[in-house]
């Protein structure tokens, strides 16, 4: 008897080909999934690259077309790129400047000023930088330009994207102003000295014809009455002078400041004035913080700000009344003030009260006169400082004058 082998069911066939179906479906949709990434791939990629000739496009349409000189450098300072206005400026065509070192067109004096901003961003690597530098023009003339100059990564190295202005025109008024500002000065300092002289002679002039008239009483009372006057002038106008030295001095000298008691600072100021005080009726007060607050001020700068606010307030307050020199911790800043119980400040004199020979100026209460440079001292010491002033008031009801420290 023979035996056949045995025949595979209709079921075992049938799941064989279900899995191989279904391999073969996987592998598909692995190869459709792939494909679709890249697809996805390759939309990103052209996007990208779109983008980035955009970007390229808009970065030479303003490089080209700027009114600025433009320039890309090397880390050796080879010029690499540059546009029409930077051509202009130097006085040559733009391929007449690609490939050549910034140092060949720079002013013989001021070739270190390149050195400088190489060492800051290559050496130093600092992101930025800028300077003021001489060129020389394809003429031979030169020009004064202000350089800033930013590294930027570029396949692998690094470079320098530079931007020139042309500030001949600024410097020039810079050197003209700085003349008229000297000569200015020197007038100034030859007038108020040339005059201190003669004045200081009619003052002693005066005192002595007072001296002469002591027992000749027909003449001494109108005389007399005179030479008061003479001798008046002549303080107001030293006390003038020696305000518009003062003036001149804040412009030329900086200030030297040390750590300062405020409180005890203020106490000393205050009794300088105890006197002027007494013989007009009035009262001094204090108001002062428990602890010590401390400022770094130029104590003999600082001290005219306050004397020259304390004179005003003895010269427009009433006899009875008080003038309060304060002080208090503000936001974590000194803040001080003067306030007085006198006439006040009409509200149309506040906006010109800091200025320069203010035409606004009053005489004061009992006919003080001001040269119209005391607030305008005050406010220079005082921005100087690092500070503000600024004051409160209102007609009849006194005056405050504050000032916010550093």
């Amino acid at each position: 008897m023979i035996c056949l082998p045995a025949m595979p069911s209709d079921d075992s066939s049938s799941s064989a080909n279900t899995s191989s179906l279904e391999q073969e479906n996987q592998v598909l949709r692995e190869e459709i999934r792939l494909l679709r990434q890249g697809k996805k791939a390759t939309a990103r990629r052209r996007v990208q690259q779109e983008q980035y000739a955009q970007s390229q496009e808009r970065f030479r349409t303003v490089f080209e077309n700027s009114p600025l000189g433009q320039k890309i450098i090397t880390p050796d300072l080879t010029i690499r790129q540059v546009n029409q206005a930077m051509a202009d400026m130097l006085g040559y065509a733009t391929e007449e400047l690609i490939g050549h070192k910034i140092l060949e067109f720079a002013h013989p004096d001021h070739r270190p000023d390149w050195h400088e901003l190489q060492t800051k961003l290559w050496e130093h690597r600092l992101p930025n930088f800028t300077l003021q530098t001489c060129l020389v023009r394809a003429d031979g003339s030169s020009f004064w330009c202000q350089v800033t100059s930013v590294l930027f990564p570029d396949e692998g190295a690094e470079l320098g994207y530079t931007v020139l202005e042309d500030i001949s025109e600024r410097k020039k008024l810079e050197a003209d102003l700085k003349r008229l500002y000297d000569a200015q000065e020197t007038i100034l300092q030859l007038t108020t000295h040339d005059l201190k002289g003669p004045i200081a002679h009619i003052e002693l002039l005066a005192d002595l014809l007072q001296r002469e008239l002591v027992g000749r009483a027909a003449l001494l009372p109108e005389m007399a009455h005179y030479l008061t006057l003479v001798q008046q002038s002549c303080i107001q106008a030293n006390t003038l002078l020696q305000d518009i030295l003062y003036v001149g001095d804040l412009d030329a000298h900086g200030l030297h400041k040390q750590a300062t008691d405020l409180n005890a600072f203020l106490t000393a100021r205050l009794e300088v004035h105890e006197l002027a005080a007494k013989e007009k009726g009035l009262q001094l007060s204090q108001e002062l913080p428990a602890g010590p607050l401390h400022a770094r001020i130029n104590p003999a700068k600082f001290s005219r700000v306050l004397d020259n606010l304390i004179s005003n307030a003895l010269k427009f307050t009433p006899a009875g009344g008080t003038i309060t020199l304060g002080l208090q911790e503000h936001r974590g800043k000194p803040r001080l003030w003067v306030k007085d119980t006198g006439i006040g400040i009409p509200s149309k004199l506040h906006g010109s009260l800091f200025e320069k020979f203010n035409p606004t100026r009053r005489a004061g209460l009992h006919g003080e006169t001001t040269t119209g440079l005391g607030l305008f001292i005050a406010r220079q010491i005082v921005e100087l400082h690092g500070g503000c002033i600024w004051l409160e008031s209102r007609e009849q009801e006194g005056a405050c004058f504050f000032i916010d420290l550093l």
